[in-house]
């Protein structure tokens, strides 16, 4: 592992630079530059000269470590590998919807390190393994709450392999009924992140890809928060599902599991 005392400020720092660009980006975007890289899969010059810039970037900060990200930029590594989002909630960016992220996380045998950047509101959430979890600087915790009424819960909704969506929408149903509410911010890795912050008591999905939870898992996990896949194993990070909570988390996994095809 890199023993840089000050790495996790230059991940920070390198992300907000890289936030500002996609802020001066989303004032004069035009749609007609998207590109679609599959069924409502998305992506921009946004998308890529994000990535571009934050592997140059991060290859200065750790020269020896790899890439898995969204886009396909870098190679990965056998050892140690960032793991990255240029632009988590890209249909937002498009359509202009100020909800939308930076993730980076580092890989080394565990996540070692997360950063999640809401661009809009300048806002950084950040954890280190064992260093607990901050919002601009500041400790945070997930919600104290410990049952799923009276609580705000996230999710994400599919935009693709729509196979399990009768059951999608059973857990949705039961989670409506007993709950304050679900939001859908379309962003995963925001989702993850406000939920580290106590704003969501809990978050689930599907179908989604090791960029677009490998930050804000960690940051909930050191945020004292539970993650975990639909069954209840823990390779959330390189799996298809999620779920991420405070003390819900067993009484969540209980509605998704009499719902979801285990």
């Amino acid at each position: 592992m890199i023993k840089t005392e000050n790495l996790l400020q230059q991940v920070i720092d390198l992300t907000k630079e890289v936030g500002e660009f996609i802020r001066q980006e989303s004032s004069a975007f035009d749609k007609k530059q998207v590109e679609h890289k599959g069924f409502n899969d998305l992506v921009s010059y946004v998308d890529k000269t994000a990535e571009q810039r934050l592997i140059a970037g991060l290859s200065k900060i750790d020269p020896e470590a790899g890439f898995i990200a969204e886009e396909g930029s870098g190679s990965q590594a056998a050892e140690r590998n960032w793991i990255i989002d240029p632009l988590d909630g890209t249909t937002n960016f498009v359509h202009g919807l100020p909800v939308y992220a930076i993730s980076v996380a580092l890989h080394h045998e565990d996540m070692q390190m997360g950063v999640v950047y809401d661009v809009a509101n300048d806002d950084c959430y950040s954890a280190s393994r064992g260093m607990g979890a901050t919002l601009n600087n500041r400790p945070i915790k997930v919600s104290p709450h410990d049952t799923i009424a009276g609580s705000l819960i996230a999710t994400g909704f599919p935009y693709y392999n729509f196979e399990q969506l009768p059951a999608y929408l059973e857990i949705l149903k039961s989670l409506m009924k007993e709950s304050h509410g679900i939001r859908r911010m379309g962003s995963a890795a925001i989702d993850l992140a406000l939920t580290a912050s106590g704003k969501f008591e809990g978050f689930f999905e599907y179908n989604l890809n090791p960029w677009d939870v490998a930050a804000g898992a960690l940051i909930v996990q050191e945020a004292g928060g539970i993650v975990s896949e639909f069954d209840g194993g823990g390779n959330f990070t390189f799996g298809r599902s999620i779920v991420a909570s405070g003390p819900i988390h067993k009484e969540m996994l209980e509605v998704i599991q009499s719902h979801w095809p285990l």
